[in-house]
């Protein structure tokens, strides 16, 4: 059984908007940990895209998608969720969630995000 499973990925013109969630099998993952969401590019390293403290108070995001995503989560859904919008081609990729830092046991398939110019 997969501990975490991402979804909401799919094909967007530039300028669209998508919404990925995350979810987890345990509470145990999510509830206690900073969680973020990571992207990887065929050929590159993952990166971490953005983040978010336990109790939702502080978020962080990589310099190339401030102002156009938003990270969330719900606690009670164990759950995160990543809001992407004005999307452009550079951010075609396989989406992950996970720790901060990552557990390589909570490594999903990720969700494939494709942005057509």
């Amino acid at each position: 059984q997969r501990q975490v499973v991402e979804s909401g990925g799919g094909l967007v013109q530039a300028g669209g908007s998508l919404r990925l969630s995350c979810t987890g099998s345990r509470r145990i993952i999510f509830t206690p940990n900073t969680m973020a969401w990571y992207r990887r590019t065929p050929g590159n390293e993952r990166e971490l895209v953005a983040a978010i403290t336990r109790m939702s108070d502080s978020t962080n995001y990589a310099d190339s998608v401030k102002g156009r995503f938003t990270i969330s989560r719900d606690n009670a859904r164990n759950t995160v969720y990543l809001q992407m919008n004005s999307l452009e081609p550079e951010d075609t990729a396989l989406y992950y969630c996970n720790t901060v830092p990552p557990n390589r046991t909570y490594w999903g398939q990720g969700t494939q995000v494709t942005v057509s110019s």
